[in-house]
């Protein structure tokens, strides 16, 4: 924990704004310190493009009125402020109240007092500087550049690191910190006659470690993995385009995590399920209704969600409404058994306690319901990619993420990849181009024949998840074994865009 968070006026500032809020007549109040700093740095072809710190400072207070949520905020730490700002959220309240068509009622958890979690990463990002940075993803991308065939290249490296305080008029007072690294490495290869493209990105993941994710092989095999990519480009620009129709698919994680993200992480929110998001985010299939006997996906498709594994990216101690972190199902043998909830949801499902799923992305923003580490499980016994391949006689294994559409029920769906080998009699046998694969969530889920073992496991996720309005974004990790699907209708997207 750095020295100099520990050493802001915390508790101070918690007893002005809980100490104030009650006074004015809130039943409940919380406190949310938030310090934030991010760092994005972007070449091209070697070149410097983007160099850019940002930090931003603040406190939150959050209360309950009449069964009515009120929210203020300010930059400024100072108890004087933080008094004036727990009044002004019980004003916001008080003015509310009579339009709330729902009482607020939050469900119970242990309180934490003086607790402290710290994320596991090894190098502060902060603490590496930036010109270091710079020389690093200007070294990846020489390697690159000297390739050839190899046109242009982009590298980038987004870090931030996230600190803070909460207290709550329970008793818990909590401070937490987190650190999180994306580094992007992308080669192109340009035809001019053709007057085409195509580009191949390195399936590095964002992870919730520090800068040993970035440089050295000790996390991410950098050195194989530049070695490699400038051959497979070459593959696939000669690569023949894809034989659109029904196909076995054996989907890598690099790719699965995306689909994970998009048909079961979003539509297992509880807040979306019941419509809170319509207006922005969308619904979701998984109503409440079907919650226990749904058929989600075959038997072998095991979900949880997880806000403890290692190096998650939604990976945290206690949320932003002091729940500790958890790890629960949401889909059992192919069955839907679960939601993720606050403290508020919770209470309305009926269930017992929140599953810790709170987070705002701002001192300047209300903590909403946001999304954990959602993970397909995998096998028991230790099946391999390989393993997976063999049972294929004619087919493609999907690598590495790209582009994806879902509508917004979080059930029709079309995603792309990478990198995509064609599969003949159980063995790789070159690559395809221009292939995407498309299905309703449940017939997808209900397709999935086999998954790898715990070799095969891996955590990929985004940074960029959006919700709400005024909108925010939260970082999530999705890990999965490699898994094999039957039947998947493949679409060619150069001859669907007519190209």
């Amino acid at each position: 924990m750095d020295p100099d968070f520990l050493a802001l006026p915390r508790l101070q500032l918690a007893d002005a704004a809980l100490t104030a809020a009650r006074a004015a007549g809130a039943s409940y109040a919380d406190l949310r310190i938030h310090r934030i700093t991010t760092e994005i740095i972007q070449l091209r072809d070697g070149e410097l493009e983007t160099s850019v710190i940002s930090r931003e400072l603040g406190l939150a207070v959050r209360v309950i009125v009449d069964g009515t949520w009120g929210f203020a905020s300010h930059a400024e730490l100072a108890p004087r402020v933080a008094a004036d700002t727990a009044r002004r959220a019980v004003a916001v309240a008080t003015t509310l109240a009579p339009l709330n068509a729902e009482r607020i009622e939050l469900a119970d958890e242990p309180v934490y007092a003086n607790a402290t979690w710290v994320s596991d990463y090894d190098v502060d990002p902060f603490a590496v500087t930036t010109a270091e940075k710079i020389g690093v993803l200007d070294e990846y991308s020489g390697r690159l550049l000297a390739a050839d065939g190899v046109d242009h290249v982009s590298a980038s490296l987004y870090a931030a690191k996230e600190q803070t305080f909460y207290a709550d008029t329970f008793g818990s007072s909590i401070t937490q910190q987190r650190v999180r690294v994306q580094p992007t490495i992308e080669a192109v290869s340009v035809d001019p006659a053709a007057g085409s493209f195509e580009s191949m990105r390195s399936l590095a993941k964002p992870t919730a470690r520090g800068w040993e994710a970035v440089a050295g092989d000790e996390v991410w095999d950098w050195s194989a993995e530049l070695a490699e990519l400038p051959t497979l480009l070459a593959e696939k620009v000669k690569a023949p385009g894809v034989v659109a129709g029904p196909t076995d698919l054996v989907i890598d994680p690099s790719n699965l995590w995306l689909t994970i993200h998009e048909s079961i992480g979003h539509a297992t929110e509880y807040d979306r399920a019941i419509g809170y998001e319509a207006a922005y985010a969308g619904t979701s299939f998984a109503t409440p209704d079907k919650l226990g006997s749904m058929k989600y996906g075959s038997p072998v498709m095991n979900v949880t969600a997880d806000r403890t594994v290692d190096h998650g990216l939604a990976t945290i101690g206690y949320d932003d409404e002091g729940v500790q972190a958890q790890s629960w199902d949401l889909v059992r043998e192919g069955i839907f058994v679960g939601y993720q909830l606050d403290r508020v949801f919770a209470r309305r499902l009926g269930v017992a306690r929140s599953n810790g799923c709170s987070y705002a992305d701002s001192p300047h923003h209300v903590p909403i319901q946001r999304m954990a580490n959602v993970s397909l499980q995998p096998a028991a016994d230790d099946v391999t990619t390989e393993d997976l391949i063999s049972r294929v006689s004619d087919g493609i294994y999907v690598v590495g993420d790209k582009s994806w559409s879902i509508d917004m029920q979080r059930y029709n769906f079309q995603f792309t990849g990478q990198r995509f080998f064609r599969i003949r009699d159980g063995r790789l046998d070159g690559q395809l181009r221009d292939v995407a694969y498309q299905a309703t969530t449940t017939d997808f889920w209900g397709a999935m024949e086999a998954v790898g073992g715990a070799s095969t496991w891996q955590l990929g996720g985004a940074f960029n998840c959006g919700k709400a309005q005024p909108g925010q974004v939260a970082a999530v990790s999705h890990g999965c074994p490699s898994a094999l699907f039957r039947g998947i209708n493949v679409l060619n997207t150069r001859e669907e865009s007519g190209r």
